[in-house]
């Protein structure tokens, strides 16, 4: 008899601590040798996801947890994204789940983002356990949190039963977590204890043919792809037959489960045999991807996927034409490309590809510039050279053939003596004030209703406005009407009328027309962009002109040169910043700015062709 099972997903805002709190009910079930080293935020094992501390991907763990003089009960926790921009990911993984655990701030409380995901829980008739994290910080509000908590649930129209919630309160870091809200000590016993009683055992027919849902697509170089989801019914061995289907029953390809894999822990270990209930892992398929059904070939049913949201957002990628390409990537052909973000639209059903009628380039849509920019840093660190244009929102119709937009919900805690200045800024972007109130501590939480349009490219502002001490959250609202036209950036640019490397006494001389972004040394082209403008207009201007150098001795030492460091963009700062005339050019070393057109009549023709229009 196998041990009793519980299959549970954690789901919560960016940076409430729902990895760190994984990591302690490892080390509290047992999962790690005494011995073992084992990194914090052991579940964040993408390189992008150390780097900036959040989850960008859905993962399967499990832990086995024995109550004192009790039997050991196995359970499946899946760590979820916080960000609504991953929405995809969240929203194939919750089918596999029967109950959730729901992590708040104790200081922040509900935010936009665990509206997103606790919707979508709350649809599928999950039971919620809620815990109340970081209860040891010093500016917590643990009542109201549970207030905005449960007002929450009421305006997501929670169920009589979803409303009647457990809450414990716990310190993820301190790995304790209890039911009475001054206790600051103990262990996490009492959440396993929680997660036995509350959540229910999966509802899975034992004795049925074998079906199984693809929620998580992996590859493996090894194995091939490795395929994850729940098993609904029956079991498999190893080696038997199998074939798969996609949502209208139509079969995609037949072949044998040549190896099965449970999670224990952070490690996929090979089994003889998986059951219904639990969450494996399947390799042996070739054909088969997210949202199929793999099933016995005596099935011809499909089970049903849960629909994904469209994406909002759009970026054109194309092949790097610029002088410098190919110098620092070893991919850069349009084939690479397209193999590349054909494999990334297979795993991740958030994004959509359509290649252009050039076979040059490749409208790509998602959720947000966030996932978009991950995308696209991970193909610059394997070695891809790219062009970028400026992110474009998707355009919908209404019942009447009217255009409609994308709208976000954006929820601001900013200092008191900024929120004038946001509201302000916010308003010229076309965004529309919904609520404004003080959150405490000298700060006030202002949410407005905005579209996605008006929003590209304001974050960098935002932060030099509040002088970084600013929070912004999004979250997709609706389509709504369309708001007509929004200004974009209020300042030109400078750009190379000529290709060499940048020369200080040039770029000493330019200090005063605007901003840099480049230092003396810098490999330039004609048509790069290498500062803002200090006015509207772009300007050109000639970064490589050296000192006249005479035989007359100047009256005077000449001073020694002294610039002011450049402003060096990240790559998503880079592209909310560029215009619709502009691109990013990404390589493995290099984030450069430049215009779609380089030579500088083809930018007048272009302009005129524009300005007609």
């Amino acid at each position: 008899m196998s041990a009793p099972l519980r299959n549970v997903a954690i789901i919560a805002h960016v940076d409430h601590g729902k990895t760190t709190l994984v990591d302690q009910l490892f080390r509290q079930s047992g999962t790690f040798r005494d011995n073992q080293r084992v990194e914090e935020r052991a579940m964040d094992s993408n390189d992008l996801e150390k780097e900036r501390g959040i989850t960008i991907l859905a993962k399967c763990t499990s832990v086995e947890w024995t109550p004192e003089g009790g039997e050991p009960t196995r359970i499946n926790i899946v760590d979820t994204p916080g960000h609504a921009d991953f929405g995809g990911e969240v929203e194939r993984i919750l089918s596999m789940v029967d109950g959730v655990i729901l992590l708040v701030d104790s200081s922040e409380g509900a935010m936009p983002q665990t509206k997103f995901v606790t919707g979508k829980a709350l649809s599928l008739g999950l039971k919620p356990i809620v815990v109340v994290n970081k209860v040891d910080r010093p500016d917590e509000r643990i009542q109201e949190v549970l207030d905005e908590v449960f007002d929450l649930f009421v305006s997501l129209e929670a169920t009589d039963e979803q409303l009647d919630f457990p809450v414990l309160y716990a310190s993820g870091r301190n790995g304790y977590a209890n039911e009475d809200p001054s206790l600051r000590e103990g262990t996490l016993n009492p959440l396993f204890q929680k997660i036995v009683d509350h959540v229910p055992a999966p509802s899975a027919d034992e004795d049925g043919p074998f079906k199984f849902l693809v929620t998580l697509l992996d590859r493996d170089n090894f194995l091939g792809r490795i395929l994850t989801g729940l098993v609904f019914s029956g079991s498999v061995k190893v080696n038997e037959p199998i074939h798969a289907m996609d949502a209208t029953g139509k079969i995609v390809e037949t072949g044998r489960a040549s190896k099965l894999l449970a999670f224990r822990g952070l490690e996929r270990v090979p089994v003889d045999e998986v059951k219904a209930g639990d969450i494996v892992s399947i390799a042996g398929l070739t054909a088969t991807t997210v949202s199929n059904t793999i099933a016995h070939p005596s099935v011809t049913e499909p089970l049903h996927a849960q629909p994904i949201d469209p994406p909002t957002l759009s970026m054109r990628f194309a092949v790097n034409d610029s002088p410098l390409a190919g110098r620092e990537g070893t991919k850069v052909t349009s084939r690479m490309i397209r193999d590349r973000l054909e494999r990334e639209a297979e795993s991740n059903v958030a994004i959509k590809v359509t290649e252009s009628e050039d076979k040059d380039s490749f409208e790509v849509a998602g959720r947000g510039e966030l996932q978009l920019g991950v995308l696209i840093e991970q193909m610059r660190r394997e070695g891809f050279e790219l062009g970028i244009s400026r992110p474009r929102v998707i355009f919908g119709e209404d019942e009447n053939g009217k255009r409609t937009e994308p709208y976000e919900t954006v929820v601001i805690d900013v200092d008191d003596e900024y929120s004038g200045t946001v509201v302000e800024k916010m308003a010229l972007r076309k965004a529309e004030l919904t609520d404004m109130r003080p959150s405490g501590g000298g700060k006030t939480r202002i949410t407005f209703s905005a579209p996605s349009r008006g929003l590209i490219g304001y974050h960098g502002e935002f932060l030099s406005d509040t002088r970084g001490t600013g929070i912004m959250n999004r979250l997709f609202e609706k389509y709504g009407p369309y708001k007509g036209r929004i200004e974009g950036r209020v300042n030109g640019v400078l750009i190379s009328m000529e290709a060499g490397d940048a020369v200080a006494y040039s770029l000493n001389m330019l200090e005063e027309r605007g901003v840099l972004f480049i230092g003396s040394g810098t490999k330039l082209y004609e048509g790069m962009i290498i500062g803002e403008n200090a006015k509207p207009d772009d300007l050109e201007v000639n970064p490589m002109k050296s000192k006249q150098l005479t035989n007359f001795r100047s009256s005077g030492k000449d001073d020694a040169i002294r610039l002011t460091p450049p402003r060096v963009m990240t790559l998503e700062q880079a592209i909310a910043y560029i215009d619709d005339d502009e691109m990013v050019e990404v390589t493995p070393q290099s984030i450069r700015l430049r215009k779609v057109h380089l030579d500088p009549h083809e930018r007048k023709r272009n302009k005129r062709k524009v300005d007609a229009a």
